[in-house]
């Protein structure tokens, strides 16, 4: 593998792997930080010389060993048999979440930030308004700007895409 198909890869798994490590750990740094560690992990390897058949695949059994790992030595063994596999569903599951992330992290700012107050925080229109000192009819504007801008990021080159939290 050369370092340009490398970081092909990166780029391609990064999000997806850390959404799985994530939904492991309920840590995000920990997550992140497992997601580096494997990266560099198989980099190396790689310049040592072993051949990887299944990138895809390597990286998500080396991310979930890399989380059994961190649970193991935070003496979190309790619940050890509940954490997903790497199989297909939880791939696919890793997948959609990052995208739906990606989506979100290319609204607008304003945008953006209504939709996560909203959605994330649970706040109403009237709460939202209050706090970023904005109209109602400014954050429904926004959160159907939002959800338009969404559904058509989501569902490009994709069947068409159900937001279950919309």
């Amino acid at each position: 593998m050369t370092g340009k198909e490398f970081d092909s890869f990166f780029r391609k798994l990064y999000l997806p792997l850390g959404m799985y490590a994530l939904r492991i750990l309920d840590d995000a740094q920990s997550a992140e930080d497992i997601v580096e560690d494997t990266f560099m992990k198989a980099w190396q390897l790689i310049e040592e010389g072993k051949e990887i058949d299944d990138f895809k695949a390597y990286m998500y059994r080396m991310v979930h060993n890399g989380c059994i790992s961190f649970l193991r030595n935070k003496k979190e063994t309790v619940g050890l048999e509940f954490v997903p596999e790497a199989d297909e569903e939880a791939v696919d599951t890793s997948e959609r979440d990052a995208r739906i992330w990606k989506a979100i992290d290319e609204l607008p700012e304003k945008c953006r930030e209504v939709f996560l107050l909203s959605k994330r925080d649970g706040l109403s229109n009237e709460e939202i308004a209050e706090k970023m000192n904005i109209s109602v009819k400014t954050v429904k504007n926004q959160m159907t700007k939002a959800f338009a801008r969404l559904r058509d990021s989501l569902s490009s080159g994709h069947k068409p895409f159900f937001l279950p939290f919309l």
